[in-house]
């Protein structure tokens, strides 16, 4: 049994204590693809240690996330296109809208996403896209772009049945992640109405632990708490949901 874990920020300070043992416990649990999406360009050296030190399971995204947008937001995106510019990376993200924690820089975060997203079109790369509280405005974003097949992730999805199932039409991805384990989350709800074959797991570590671990620090070896869940969602084995999902990571990604 593989899983994959499509959304981990393994090169997180986080980690900086135990990276090796926290990647190894994942590996001993199956989890043996980790996708790994840029946060800005202060991280990027310590993304291609990563790399370094873990070339078969590791596979590197270059981006600049949308709460990293500030004054300095065209320096970064330039770092970005000198990045892709090497071919090293599989897709571009993490890129999108974050209005939760600051709305000082709208239409900084729209441009940013607009022009990540051409560029990934023409590298043939997938988007892996960010949203918090900007469901409007991603999907604004989206129906103003050239008419085409969309190829990427909607990482962390939290919204509703239909939002979800536009996103699929379009040609997303759906990440699920530890919300779906949440008694509030929502998520589990309608999910099983929808494709498995439109759905990839994700933990974002550090980040939204699932049930049990709720609160503390997320870890990719949690992958498998999001799986179990997913699975009982859908009543099916933990196997036939790893085999699934890791096929839907290897037809977006190529890998």
């Amino acid at each position: 049994m593989v899983l994959t874990d499509t959304h981990t920020h393994l090169y997180s300070e986080s980690f900086d204590e135990d990276r090796s043992e926290m990647i190894q416990r994942a590996l001993a649990k199956g989890i043996e693809r980790f996708f790994v999406p840029a946060i800005d360009s202060t991280y990027t050296d310590s993304m291609k240690a990563l790399k370094k030190a873990f070339p078969e399971q590791v596979h590197l995204m270059t981006g600049l996330h949308p709460t990293h947008v500030k004054e300095d937001y065209e320096e970064e995106l330039s770092h970005v296109q000198e990045e892709l510019e090497s071919g090293e990376y599989i897709a571009v993200g993490e890129i999108g809208m974050d209005l939760y924690w600051d709305k000082s820089f709208v239409q900084q975060q729209a441009d940013a996403f607009l022009r990540q997203a051409a560029w990934a079109k023409e590298k043939d790369l997938p988007i892996i896209i960010h949203c918090r509280d900007a469901f409007d405005e991603i999907f604004e974003l989206l129906e103003g772009m050239p008419q085409q097949e969309f190829k990427g992730i909607f990482h962390c999805f939290t919204g509703n049945e239909t939002q979800a199932q536009r996103l699929i039409d379009w040609g997303f991805y759906l990440g699920i992640g530890g919300v779906v384990t949440f008694k509030n989350g929502k998520i589990d709800q309608f999910l099983s109405r929808l494709p498995l074959e439109s759905i990839v797991l994700e933990t974002d570590a550090p980040y939204l632990a699932p049930t049990p671990y709720r609160g503390k620090r997320n870890e990719s070896a949690y992958l498998e708490e999001v799986a179990r869940k997913v699975a009982a969602i859908y009543r099916k084995s933990l196997p036939e949901v790893a085999k699934v999902t890791t096929a839907n990571s290897q037809q977006l990604f190529g890998i």
